[in-house]
């Protein structure tokens, strides 16, 4: 059961913070499909700062992982910005861009990869060997029964996320930035008639989302894989925009549907070990997140809510 709950929520957590991301994109109106660009271009921002930096700072630095964290959010709102020029200023086909950006960022990645791993290694290499974070276990939580293994073999990635999450939740819900994100959302005229800047804000939002993605790019590249390369990331993006559907758009249901997921996949692969399967069945296996995709979303998909204006492209002529 620990095995279970260790390796369901470093799976979960990624899955989390990248669809927190696509929350604050589409409640701003904007359609997200690019979270799996958006987090692979984060973290290879991230594992190319670690690549150059620890020569200086020393391979056991602990500040690498500080600075990966850093350089993956960078990344990935910088890179978001793709798709907010395209969607925002020029009023491009949402669903279209999402998908340029998806197979953009795979392209770039893994021409700059190799470009870097040469100048910086001498081997042309589309992977950054980066290794595995350390991992902690917090006293007394820890020896909780059933629920311990919730606050065993953690990764420093973990609480960062926990605690970017908390504060995302705060903006989202709290202050008047995240009123003004809702209403673009639901109704951008009317935010638009207050005086609020309705462009401004997806901006904003779409510039987080992409933060937000890098970072849980960077937690699987840098905790659970040990590399950068650019095809470790296929489905994830696509699995956090599931959880942030069946979450109905809400960063508290979302939060469980993504537990839902990691404790799946866990599950599976624990079963694998357990009765000794093969490679090939295990890799079957681990698909058990996406068939519940689809039987989440045959079940459903009808009790979903989305924001009322979420796609729409915002002409403030048409008030």
């Amino acid at each position: 059961m620990d095995a279970i709950m260790i390796d369901g929520l470093a799976f979960a957590l990624p899955l989390f913070i990248m669809a927190i991301g696509g929350i604050y994109s589409e409640r701003s109106g904007v359609t997200m499909l690019a979270l799996e660009g958006l987090q692979g271009f984060g973290a290879f921002a991230g594992a190319m700062v670690v690549t150059i930096v620890r020569i200086p700072l020393g391979a056991d630095s602990p500040y690498l992982i500080y600075i990966a964290m850093l350089a993956a959010m960078a990344g990935g709102a910088l890179f978001s910005l793709i798709h907010s020029v395209l969607c925002v200023k020029f009023k491009a086909n949402q669903v279209i861009s999402g998908v340029v950006v998806n197979t953009l960022a795979v392209a770039i990645t893994a021409f700059l990869t190799s470009i870097i791993n040469h100048a910086v290694t001498g081997d042309a290499s589309n992977r950054f060997q980066l290794g595995v974070s350390s991992r902690f276990t917090i006293p007394l939580l820890s020896e909780i029964p059933v629920v311990g293994g919730l606050f065993k073999n953690l990764y420093p990635f973990q609480i960062v996320i926990l605690a970017v999450a908390a504060y995302c939740w705060y903006l989202l819900y709290q202050t008047r930035f995240g009123l003004r994100l809702r209403a673009c959302g639901e109704n951008p005229h009317s935010l638009d008639a207050a005086g609020g800047d309705v462009g401004k804000t997806q901006f904003i939002a779409i510039m987080i989302c992409g933060a937000l993605s890098g970072l849980g790019g960077m937690f699987i590249a840098y905790s659970v894989s040990g590399i950068f390369s650019p095809t470790i990331y296929m489905g994830y993006g696509y699995l956090s925009i599931a959880a942030l559907i069946f979450g109905n758009w809400k960063i508290s249901g979302t939060f469980f549907v993504c537990l839902f997921f990691g404790f799946a996949k866990s599950a599976g692969y624990q079963l694998c070990l357990m009765w000794g399967m093969p490679a090939s069945y295990t890799d079957l296996l681990l698909i058990l997140p996406y068939v519940l995709t689809l039987l989440l979303l045959v079940f459903f998909s009808k009790h979903n809510h989305p924001p009322r204006a979420v796609g729409e492209i915002f002409d403030k002529g048409k008030r």
